[in-house]
């Protein structure tokens, strides 16, 4: 699933990122990511962030600069940011420096524990800079990074 979904007018408004391959979700090896499609954690989130009153962009691509151009055009625009950068929070320096350029408050989070993984996966170019990582939950990562996310912003 590309693009991004329509903002209403709450007062906080989140973008939610999925970085490279989330669009098979389901499909893509189901004994490490379930069997969860990206629409369904997108609906789950969608439903999580109006019970707190809360707007959501959300956008997945396999490209690396479509993603640095979501963080930067976030600016002004969000308050908050969830990623799941997939392969490239391993990778991108890219995104970590888009994501430290805006400085809007960042929780990023994973289905599976990276860190039971391969150890090149160990790594992360964007926990350093983030509010905090949640990893290992499958879809529920994501809906704990909302609620953290939000509980982060309003207290």
């Amino acid at each position: 699933m590309s693009g991004v979904y329509p903002e209403s007018s709450s007062k906080l408004s989140f973008l939610i990122i999925h970085g490279p391959n989330l669009n098979l979700l389901g499909v893509r090896e189901p004994g490490i990511y379930g069997s969860v499609t990206l629409e369904s954690i997108n609906r789950l989130l969608v439903e999580k962030a109006e019970s707190f009153g809360v707007d959501l962009s959300v956008i997945q691509s396999n490209h690396e600069g479509v993603l640095v151009d979501a963080i930067q055009n976030s600016l002004g625009k969000h308050q908050g940011i969830i990623i799941n950068a997939a392969a490239y929070t391993h990778t991108s320096v890219a995104i970590r420096d888009a994501l430290s350029a805006v400085k809007i408050p960042t929780v990023e989070v994973h289905l599976s524990n990276i860190y039971q993984r391969e150890i090149f996966r160990h790594h992360s170019y964007i926990a350093p800079i983030a509010v905090g990582q949640i990893s290992g939950f499958g879809a529920n990562s994501y809906l704990l990074g909302l609620e953290a996310l939000y509980q982060h912003l309003t207290q």
